[in-house]
């Protein structure tokens, strides 16, 4: 059996592959003829052909599979530290006062009418879904309100910190390390210990008045809510999460 046509052409990975069958059937032919008297009977001859086939013919085909995949500007849990942090500073507000009148939410002292943040929006609906569960009839315009309300904040955001027991990672410049474009290189970290740790932060309040004598009614606040997500490393393994956000919770 002559595989030396299987060979011309052949990528490598087939090549070693007929090489491989090649030496098989030696052996195998060899084998046959020490026990039949010299002379291989066709009927025992190994059939090893559609094995190459198969073999040839998964070497040369490739096949492809995409996912689109997408990163967003800002990360699931970024949004979800601030968010949640806004649901807890507003859950501690009172509007047991203003209930059944008819309330005007002022919002010119949280969002910009030019640049209104999401942070902020979503703030102004905790704010407006607080007030309606306690029983204040919203109005849309300051003319139809009996009470005016003016909320604020002292700030919506997120911190992080980290931490590290091990060898950080290295900014190689690209003068130093000779790639064609000098694009600077970074080294992986080794870390025996590494934790990450992100909290969000947020404050709420607000202040209520009479439409028409500018008294003062009610006032709540600041109150602050605070979220937290850790990422921990143990000799390169990880990580670890602990966090009351959803990103983080498990089912």
């Amino acid at each position: 059996m002559d595989y030396t046509d299987a060979l011309v052409g052949a990528p490598p990975a087939a090549a070693r592959l007929v090489m491989f069958v090649m030496f098989v059937n030696c052996r195998m032919d060899r084998h046959l003829r020490v026990r039949i008297g010299g002379e291989t009977p066709v009927s025992h001859r190994p059939r090893l052909w559609p094995a190459l086939l198969l073999g040839l013919i998964c070497s040369t085909l490739s096949s492809c599979a995409t996912i689109r995949v997408t990163d967003p500007p800002r990360s699931a849990t970024e949004q979800f530290l601030m968010s949640e942090a806004t649901r807890k500073a507003v859950e501690q507000l009172s509007a047991e006062a203003l209930r059944d009148r008819e309330v005007f939410v002022d919002t010119s002292y949280v969002i910009s009418s030019a640049y209104p943040t999401p942070e902020n929006l979503f703030y102004i609906g905790e704010i407006r879904n607080k007030l309606l569960l306690g029983g204040v009839r919203l109005v849309d315009k300051r003319e139809k309100a009996k009470i005016i309300l003016e909320v604020r904040t002292g700030g919506i955001g997120n911190d992080r910190l980290e931490f590290l027991i091990g060898i950080p990672a290295l900014y190689i410049s690209g003068y130093l390390s000779q790639t064609p474009s000098n694009t600077p290189i970074v080294t992986p970290d080794f870390a025996i210990v590494k934790q990450t740790k992100q909290m969000g932060f947020a404050s709420a309040a607000f202040v209520a008045y009479w439409a028409d004598t500018g008294e003062l009614v009610a006032s709540s606040g600041p109150f602050v809510g605070r979220t937290l997500r850790e990422d921990w490393w143990f000799f390169g393994f990880g990580p670890r999460t602990i966090s009351d956000i959803p990103p983080g919770q498990k089912p």
